[in-house]
């Protein structure tokens, strides 16, 4: 057995890769290092390709084993089941840099596995299997076009930190993560606390020269390890002659149907300028009528479709849709637009509608995460929807692909940084965004309705939130930066970024570059337009909504908080919860009971949530050494009665502490039910309470008629 390893450093913590130990009938096996932190990264690949596709058929896997951090998993099978958001988010942040480094045409099936075998308590697993995936797929022999490196980038006290700790993450102003090879970052994924644009891009220049060492020392691995490299010819299958006439005849058709601005109809008349094209092959150029022959056709009919959208953008700076290239669709927007959600706004841009509503929930809503660095409980929820209907077509209506979850998890970056506190607002916050109508930018439609959702719903935001999806077209020196794109730019694009942010800052950031030579000015250049735009999504939105509502829904819960000594938690509990389970059957409230004695109570009525208060508040007031209680008889002994003075609270009433007079037994004066004035004579070291009715009744005999004895006072023995 032979085994091969390289390694680098970043953050003082060294990064191995291993080949050769193990896993070794797949195509490309490694394992990667950090601390205590290991992946495994293979991949295998048919021999053949598959026919009848027209895309690369990619696909990649991120699992977490439990026993990789000392654990057993829950549930009734006890073993992992289908993957979580953190995992499919992770499997999106491997393939978006990954696929574009293939070869056009290659149609070979390809999987990508990702295992963690070990987690430390410190080293995050996600981007070791970015750089896994990037070496196995370079040893495989595959035509990839890496190595790319990956890294995250955090600002923690005003330094930039490659790969932070779990620590160092949490006391983060931003997290970045980036994918590069040594010549061009091919993808980021960043979230921020109102970020400027030069510090991003200051991240993103630290955190690409890191992606370039982890680089080179896969070339070094490859170099030792790698197999042959599969043949791959690009061009087999190419007809020049079908492609020259598919241009000629397809090229002014084309150019008609991009003058159509409306999005549907647009497509039906591309649609029927192929068919066109197609029927001008088989009639007069004598092209076999044969479906092989339609299938490449069309191909290069796409590719005429792609340079004519193309040139519009670099040589004449207008769109398909007649836009200049700064220009922002028209947008309305409109909250309370669902009268039974806590809060809700349709926002619609262009062709791109979403319809979003914001929920607000107790603690008992809050999400459990169970991840290595332990288990949390997540208070806001962002889930993002896309129906089929809304791009008009028909598709598997079901759970929410890694698309939607990917989507949603980009949206729940931009808007849960400007999220006040929870000590402030203790709400559980669930946003759903159904997209109604979509032409691209549905994610940043989601943040513009997200925000004007949670302030319907009079959640108190830092500041608004406004997101604006932007692109990038390069021919030579000719250079295009388009805002607001559309879904056929971003296909014919070279650059997508989706930029999300208040008007002081940047607070969620997506881009995927599919072409080098994107220099920090084009960028520093697109984020400046991005900026621009992203204040006139603001000022429209302003048009319809500038501030929290002051007052919250009258369906949603009402809180009040109180704080209690922790030592009564259990006195509010109640044996198995019997106290607390009768106080919200009785308020009709929710009840949450910190452990450092925070008690907040959830409903929807003031007036009930006061009543809970009232009754917590009286469990766990003390008694007072002197003062005078009109208390209930709980039980009867031979000795004296022990009187209910406060809910939970109880003391004894000796039988000398009864009457002025001298009593035979207790049952002569007392019975179980009676209300009677007693005064705390007496708290002992332990708590324990001494009543006496006499002194309260010698205190105060004007209050002697709020008693109820069930036997009257004149029938006491002497």
């Amino acid at each position: 057995m032979t085994s091969h390893t390289v390694q680098t450093k970043l953050n003082g913590r060294a990064i191995s890769i291993e080949t050769g130990k193990v896993a070794k009938q797949a195509d490309g096996a490694v394992v990667v290092r950090c601390g205590g932190t290991i992946v495994l990264s293979t991949v295998v690949a048919t021999k053949a390709p598959m026919e009848g596709r027209d895309f690369l058929p990619l696909t990649v896997e991120y699992r977490e084993r439990a026993y990789a951090g000392g654990k057993i998993p829950g549930g009734f099978f006890k073993r992992e089941g289908r993957p979580d958001e953190k995992e499919t988010l992770t499997c999106r942040l491997i393939d978006r840099p990954v696929r574009p480094l293939f070869p056009k045409g290659f149609r070979n099936e390809i999987q990508v596995i990702n295992l963690v075998i070990s987690a430390d308590d410190e080293n995050d697993p996600d981007v070791l299997a970015m750089i896994g995936s990037s070496a196995a797929l370079c040893l495989s022999g595959l035509p990839f076009g890496g190595p790319l490196g990956a890294v995250r980038v955090a600002l923690v006290e005003g330094e930039l930190v490659a790969n932070p700790t779990y620590k160092q993450l949490a006391a983060s102003q931003l997290e970045v993560v980036i994918a590069g090879t040594e010549d061009a970052v091919l993808m980021v994924e960043s979230g921020g606390r109102e970020i400027s644009e030069d510090q991003m891009l200051e991240a993103l220049a630290f955190g690409h020269e890191q992606c370039k060492a982890l680089a080179r020392i896969q070339q070094d691995l490859m170099g030792k390890a790698a197999k042959p490299r599969w043949a791959f010819d690009a061009n087999a299958g190419a007809d020049p002659t079908l492609q020259a006439k598919v241009q000629q005849v397809a090229t002014p058709r084309v150019a008609e149907a991009l003058a159509i601005h409306q999005k549907q109809a647009r497509a039906e008349a591309m649609v029927a300028a192929f068919e066109a094209v197609w029927a001008h092959l088989v009639s007069v150029d004598h092209v076999p009528d044969e479906p092989a022959t339609k299938a490449k056709a069309r191909e290069y009919f796409e590719k005429v479709e792609k340079t004519e959208v193309r040139r519009l953008i670099v040589d004449k700076g207008i769109r398909v849709d007649g836009r200049s290239v700064k220009e922002v669709r028209p947008i309305w927007s409109e909250i309370g637009y669902l009268p039974r959600a806590h809060g809700s706004a349709l926002f619609t841009r262009g062709e791109t509608q979403a319809l979003v509503a914001a929920t607000l929930g107790t603690k008992n809503d809050e999400q459990k995460m169970e991840s290595f660095e332990g288990d949390s409980y997540r208070h806001f929820m962002l889930h993002y929807n896309f129906p089929s209907f809304s791009t008009g077509e028909v598709k598997r209506f079901g759970t929410p692909g890694r698309r939607e979850i990917g989507h949603g998890a980009l949206a729940h970056r931009a808007v849960e940084a400007v999220l006040p506190t929870k000590e402030a607002f203790p709400y559980t916050i669930r946003i759903v965004s159904d997209i109604l109508e979509s032409n691209g930018s549905s994610s940043m439609a989601t943040v513009c309705g997200a925000s004007m959702a949670l302030m319907d719903a009079g959640v108190p935001l830092k500041a608004p939130v406004a997101g604006i999806a932007m692109g990038l077209v390069k021919e030579g020196d000719k250079v295009g930066i388009l805002t607001d794109i559309m879904g056929s730019e971003d296909h014919y694009g070279d650059m997508d970024f989706k930029v999300a942010g208040t008007d002081k800052g940047i607070t969620a950031l997506q881009m995927d570059i599919k072409i080098g030579g994107v220099s920090v000015d084009i960028m520093r250049q697109a984020l400046a337009q991005a900026r621009e735009a992203r204040l006139h999504v603001l000022g429209k939105m302003a048009e319809t909504i500038k501030a929290p509502r002051t007052a919250l829904s009258e369906f949603a819960p009402r809180f009040i908080t109180i704080r209690i000594r922790p030592e009564k938690i259990r006195e509010i509990i109640g044996p198995g919860g019997k106290v607390i389970r009768g106080i919200q059957e009785k308020t009709g409230a929710k009840i949450d009971v910190e452990d450092d004695g925070k008690v907040t109570v959830f409903s929807s009525s003031s007036e009930k949530a006061q009543m809970a208060i009232d009754i917590i508040q009286d469990i766990c007031r003390e008694a007072e050494l002197d003062r005078i209680y009109l208390g209930k008889v709980k039980s009867i002994k031979e000795f004296g009665a022990f009187v209910e003075i406060m809910q939970g609270t109880e003391g004894l009433l000796h039988i000398s502490q009864i009457a002025e007079n001298r009593i035979r037994a207790v049952g002569d004066v007392l019975t179980e039910g009676d209300e009677v004035l007693v005064k705390v004579i007496e708290i002992d070291a332990n708590g324990k309470v001494r009543l006496s009715r006499k002194q309260a009744l010698r205190d105060q005999p004007a209050l002697a008629d709020k008693e109820k004895l069930k036997i009257a006072p004149t029938t006491a023995g002497a």
